[in-house]
């Protein structure tokens, strides 16, 4: 099936799916913005370094470099998140979704110079608007995702509507879409609902939020087991 949405779904090799929101460039920008707040305050902090002739000169160029270079790499591999990130509600993870490894952190957050180019991150930004992930190129490099990270939570929260049988048997991807739909929905905004409901139209036949209230029926049906 084609994806819909920005969910990223990867098989364990035990196969269970393991579902992946990835953030997009908005979310993302917010994060750094916090980020370089906190670096330009740790910046001032340095500052009274200079006072020390050469040498304190030295450490603060020092200083500085570590900042802007092991910041991320710091915080990514202790907790999976700079404090920005993890402000926003984002971690970086490998791309199958297990834990950034300390190469693939350096990696990502090296290339960071190709990203810049030409100005203001213009390549990465390119490079997010065109990647299904909105990985930036030292994502690709390393292999990495930014995803949003929430409570885990057991069970299906489905919104309840009148349960609709499925007009045709589907395949289990499928099936899986439309829960996933369900489960997010109320996390949506109406328009968002109505425009991803009627990525499956044909299945439905529905149109605006009739296709919506359709969809919500057939996840209600699949979750009960027929």
């Amino acid at each position: 099936m084609e994806r819909i949405d920005t969910l990223r779904v990867h098989e364990t090799p035990e196969g269970v799916d393991l579902t992946l929101r990835t953030a997009g460039p908005v979310v993302r920008a917010a994060a750094f913005a916090i980020d370089s707040l906190i670096k330009g305050a740790l910046y001032l902090a340095l500052l009274p370094l200079i006072v020390f002739s050469g040498f304190g000169l030295g450490l603060l160029l020092l200083g500085m470099f570590l900042v802007e270079w092991f910041y991320p790499v710091f915080f990514e591999l202790r907790s999976g998140a700079t404090p920005g990130k993890r402000a926003m509600g984002l971690e970086v993870v490998a791309d199958d979704g297990t834990p950034v490894t300390p190469a693939a952190s350096l990696i990502r957050n090296l290339l960071r110079v190709a990203d810049f180019l030409p100005l203001a991150y213009g390549a990465g930004l390119v490079c997010m608007l065109i990647d299904r992930d909105f990985r930036r190129l030292g994502d690709l490099a390393a292999g990495t995702l930014v995803i949003h990270v929430g409570p885990t939570v057991g069970g299906r929260d489905i919104p309840q509507q009148a349960p609709i049988a499925l007009p045709r048997p589907l395949p289990l991807d499928v099936q899986q879409a439309i829960l996933d739909y369900a489960e997010r929905s109320p996390r949506l905004s109406a328009e968002r609902r109505t425009e991803l409901a009627e990525a499956l139209s044909q299945m439905s036949g529905q149109h605006g939020e009739a296709a919506a209230r359709t969809l919500l029926g057939y996840a209600n049906w699949l979750a009960r087991g027929r």
